[in-house]
């Protein structure tokens, strides 16, 4: 630390001398180090010795041990000694780091008095450039351009989570699948659960995210939330915002709504994965809460799948959007949601996005799966395939960038709920969304994308 200089920040300072003489002393302390010696002047008659400690700077981790004797200056006589002893204290709990100096000026063969300060501000006047260094990397360019991170693995949850047993939250959490350390999150931005209520009782849930939807899978109730209660049945959809660090809910179970599961059952999405990843909290909400009932869902699914063409769709669904976010038309600024349906023996042929879905299947007959995978032959099918069979009621995740197609292989309509973070990617105009029939035609002129 060659050259650092430190000063008093409020000099003179006037202190009670501790000493035997008992008056008060005015106090002028310097020191610069390795440029200048320090000074002590006790301007009372007979006072030899100054002694501060518990200095505070701004920052810690600066000196570990520094001891240098220097000659004194002023009024001390020329055969006193002076000591300056500084020892750090790094910063611990969110406190600033604490820098002790200890100046000391002895006349030998007196009587030692001395005066004491603590707690004394000091101003440094330093740079931090080794200590930023120290933090530093580089890499060279096309090696470490398309870092390779672990993939999202296609699991999810079951049924029986929401279906049976005590009333609990039962969570997707595919941190440690995903090197993910310190929070739970099913995707790098979303976290998934199911919660379960049995009939007469309550459950909270808490978040700090900006944005929270419910799905109601099962069951009749009402939420408490600080924006007012919204009762709920079988088949409803609610969403609220973010406004503190945490924001709770609270969950009431009336009935199963004839589901003969004794409680209701919610699938429940936010976003307190990616406030975790950047280290921030919600301040103030960015939408207003909304709610769609099922009898809203489906008078809009019937006018679209009514529409001229509505069968060559790749998806036969309705997106669900707030006041908030005409731009991108999405369930709030970072969640996104579709309501899908499958007629029996319709096939939905593959498209991709950079999003991540997590996929409610809200009733899956025997027969009705996904197939997925990350590349498509030229008739455009999915090269090696995985297939996920639907199962009502259950979630599954399909990781952002691959191919998937839905099939219902039966004579029932199948009917399924994504979830995902691409409100976020779409403001961003980074959801790069693709359709199979598009990239067929596209490889057909040799064009590459």
């Amino acid at each position: 630390m060659e050259g650092a200089r430190f000063r008093m920040t409020n000099q003179p300072a006037t202190l009670p001398c501790t000493a035997t003489c008992g008056k008060t002393c005015a106090i002028l302390w310097l020191a610069e180090l390795h440029l200048t010696r320090p000074e002590a002047n006790c301007l009372q008659t007979g006072c030899s010795q100054v002694n501060m400690d518990a200095a505070i700077v701004s920052r810690g981790d600066f000196l570990t041990s520094l001891e240098k004797g220097f000659l004194p200056g002023g009024n001390l006589a020329s055969n006193a000694r002076t000591t300056v002893t500084m020892r750090d204290f790094p910063a611990v709990g969110g406190k600033r780091g604490r820098l002790q100096v200890q100046c000391q000026a002895e006349r030998p063969n007196s009587q030692k008095r001395f005066a004491q300060a603590t707690d004394v501000q000091l101003e440094v006047n330093t740079t931090s450039n080794s200590s930023w260094e120290n933090h530093t990397k580089v890499f060279e360019y096309e090696s470490a351009a398309n870092p390779l991170l672990k993939g999202i693995p296609v699991l999810g949850l079951n049924a029986s989570d929401h279906r049976y047993g005590p009333s609990r939250v039962s969570t997707l959490d595919l941190s440690e699948k995903m090197d993910i350390i310190g929070y739970p999150a099913s995707s790098p931005n979303l976290l998934a659960s199911f919660v379960r209520i049995c009939v007469g009782e309550s459950l909270t849930t808490s978040a700090t995210a900006t944005s929270q939807a419910f799905y109601v899978i099962h069951g009749q109730g009402k939420t408490h939330t600080e924006f007012g209660d919204v009762e709920w049945k079988t088949g409803d959809l609610f969403v609220i915002p973010g406004t503190n660090t945490e924001t709770k809910c609270t969950h009431v179970c009336y009935n199963d709504d004839k589901e003969n599961t004794g409680g209701a059952g919610l699938y429940w999405v936010h976003d307190s994965p990616l406030l975790s990843y950047l280290g921030v909290v919600p301040t103030s909400p960015r939408f207003q809460p909304a709610f769609y009932s099922w009898e809203l869902l489906m008078a809009n699914m019937e006018k679209v799948r009514l529409e001229d063409g509505a069968d060559k769709r790749n998806r036969m669904g309705i997106l669900l959007g707030n006041s908030a976010t005409p731009q991108t038309k999405t369930l709030s600024h970072t969640l996104w949601s579709l309501l899908n349906v499958l007629d029996g023996g319709q096939m939905q042929k593959p498209h991709r996005h950079s999003s991540t879905a997590l996929d409610l299947a809200i009733y899956a007959p025997p027969g009705a799966y996904t197939l997925m995978g990350q590349t498509l032959d030229q008739g455009g099918n999915i090269i090696d395939p995985l297939r996920v069979d639907w199962q009502t009621g259950a979630m599954f995740v399909t990781p952002p960038g691959w191919w998937h197609s839905h099939h219902n292989e039966s004579n029932e309509e199948a009917w399924v709920l994504p979830m995902q973070d691409a409100g976020l990617y779409t403001y961003q105009r980074t959801l790069d969304i693709r359709f199979s029939d598009e990239q067929v035609e596209m490889m057909k002129k040799n064009i590459l994308r």
